[in-house]
């Protein structure tokens, strides 16, 4: 089969349970996840390096942006997960697959952590989970991690997690808090073929 199965308005992401962690659906309905994603999306930290399409300043926009990145999920070409805490159900992050080409059968991953949780390898142990899943049940050939040039921390659990560094994509990204400026990017990939790293 050259192709991987459509997105399900049913099902569009399943749970995913393992090293600690939860990963579910994010619900726009509910108000802890929707203050949990304005919380991360505001985050100094995550503004630093990160510069969304759509700016989120309240918990309006955090709602109408969260709704959108669940919407993606119906159609198959992005998958989001909230990270949360296994045993307490805390919310502590974000990690989706995005930019889903069926026909590739490609991917790219993105993943952001809650102040309160950095230093206890959330993302680590999230990109783990998200890639086994993602080469075993939704047949991906091929995922990509991206970051800007710089961020060190991202790059670390990349690598960490089989991702090796492939080159610079110049421009690729916006500058911290803007759109009409650029900066480069490393990107990082890792196949379905690859070895699993070590732990």
């Amino acid at each position: 089969m050259d192709d991987i199965r459509p997105g399900s308005s049913a099902a569009p992401a399943p749970e995913l349970r393992g090293d600690g962690l939860w990963l579910r659906r994010w619900d726009p309905d509910r108000d802890d996840d929707v203050e949990a994603w304005l919380r991360g999306r505001t985050d100094p930290e995550f503004r630093r390096w990160n510069t969304p399409l759509l700016p989120v300043e309240t918990l309006d926009d955090a709602r109408s942006s969260l709704t959108s990145v669940v919407r993606g999920a119906v159609d198959g070409t992005a998958i989001p997960f909230c990270v949360t805490d296994e045993a307490t159900g805390a919310i502590l992050g974000h990690i989706a697959v995005d930019d889903v080409s069926r026909h590739l059968r490609r991917g790219r991953v993105a993943y952001w952590v809650l102040p309160e949780a950095r230093r206890r390898t959330v993302a680590t142990r999230a990109l783990r989970l998200v890639t086994r899943w993602a080469f075993t049940d939704y047949r991906l050939h091929r995922l990509e991690l991206g970051h800007a040039l710089g961020h060190t921390a991202s790059c670390r659990v990349a690598e960490g997690c089989g991702f090796p560094y492939e080159g610079t994509l110049r421009g690729a990204m916006w500058e911290e808090g803007r759109r009409d400026a650029f900066r480069d990017c490393h990107l990082h990939a890792r196949l379905a073929t690859d070895p699993e790293p070590p732990r």
